[in-house]
């Protein structure tokens, strides 16, 4: 009984180890760069959130996509704390450079018969 216990609890773990994964887009087009912690801090299972990424040196052009996650390993570290300390990966990813839409004329006609 003991081991049918601790196989369905191991099954559990596994099958909520991937459960919890947040996507925010920002609607800018996403370069290659990316930002990625692995072990961010959060406490209270997340309600504490873990310190800010700095971002602004490295995507100077702004951040087109942040992604919260918790892995296995967060999860097996989170459970032993009984969820006090809940680590998190964060992955940040840069935004692109951004292109208007229309083209910038190369000189100006002002009319034929114009006066200083």
């Amino acid at each position: 009984m003991i081991k049918s216990r601790n196989a369905v609890g191991l099954a559990l773990l596994v099958v909520l180890a991937g459960c919890y994964h947040a996507t925010i887009e920002t609607g800018l087009t996403p370069s290659p760069v990316t930002i990625q912690q692995n072990w961010a801090m959060s406490f209270v299972a997340g309600l504490i959130p873990p310190s800010t990424v700095s971002t602004q040196a490295r995507c100077p052009r702004g951040v087109a996509k942040v992604e919260t996650s918790l892995s296995f390993l967060n999860l097996v570290a989170s459970s032993f704390t009984f969820s006090i300390v809940t680590p998190m990966t964060i992955k940040v990813t840069c935004a692109a450079e951004q292109r208007s839409a229309a083209p910038s004329p190369s000189a100006f006609n002002l009319g034929v018969a114009n006066t200083p």
